[in-house]
This record gives structure tokens, sequence and C-alpha cells, in this order.
């Protein structure tokens, strides 16, 4: 696993009405400030990535649908420098993934429907601080394509 990466099992409390998906309380050890929640939504196949962030700390739930989401180190003095980190989220998979700084992410939607990945940030987005590359034609030593195992 990639230094300074954490990954926690979220509670699903269902019941007849429906269920509720936890993600992140400023209780938790893995809580830092907050800085704002925010969904992105993602098609099946669809790549949105690479992304790194100078200052910001994310935390990546997936309340719908699936993505494999994918992450690369490269920052100097890092004990894991050089490793990439696949990752399946999803409801079968409920996880928050807490991301540091400065290392590259991106997430691609898997399975049949649309995916929501929902990130409770430690600062408002800048995009001042965050930096991005193709993510297809970059340096980050990864291929998107579907890996039959």
């Amino acid at each position: 696993m990639i230094e300074g990466v954490q990954i926690t099992k979220l509670d699903i409390i269902p019941d007849e009405r429906g269920m509720i998906l936890k993600m992140l309380r400023n209780d938790d050890p893995i809580f830092q400030a907050f800085g704002e929640i925010y969904f992105s939504t993602i098609y099946p196949g669809v790549v949105k990535g690479w992304h790194i962030h100078k200052k910001m700390t994310l935390n990546y739930a997936v309340i719908s649908g699936a993505i494999k989401l994918v992450l690369y180190d490269d920052r100097a003095g890092s004990p894991t420098k050089g490793e990439v980190q696949e990752i399946f989220l999803g409801r079968e998979n409920y996880k928050l993934v807490t991301i540091p700084p400065m290392v590259w992410n991106g997430f691609k939607g898997i399975g049949t429907e649309s995916a929501i990945v929902a990130n409770c940030s430690n600062i408002p987005h800048d995009p001042e601080e965050i930096g991005r590359v193709d993510p297809f034609e970059n340096d980050v030593p990864y291929d998107w394509g579907l890996k039959n195992r």
C-alpha cells in the first residue's frame, strides 16, 4: 500500500425503508478538518484522472455504482515511490480511502451503471493547488485497460 494512504471500512445500515451509508465523522481518527464535500459522477468505462493535490487530503467513498481508483506515488523520499495501487470501490466494497497530498489519483467507472463518488476534503477546492495530466499520455506507469486476470 502507498505510504500515507488509509483504507477504512464503512458501515451500511439497512432496514425496510432503505439504508444509511456512513462516511466520515469529526471524531473519527482519520478526520483532519472539513474543507468541503462534493460528489463526482462517472459513466461506465470513463476515466477521470490523473490529478494531484499539493495541499488537499482526499476522502473518497463510492455511494452508488462502482469504480477502480488508482493511485501513483512519485513523491521524492517516499518509501513507496514508484508504486501503483488499485482499489475497487462500490456498494460491495464500501470503504473510505484517504489520499494524502502529492499522490497522483484517478478513477474509472466500472460495471454497467454510473457511479457517484463522494469526497470530503480537508480544505476547499482551489484550482491553483491541483495538477492534472492526460489519463493516457503521461509518465504514470499505468494502463487503464481491462485486465482479464
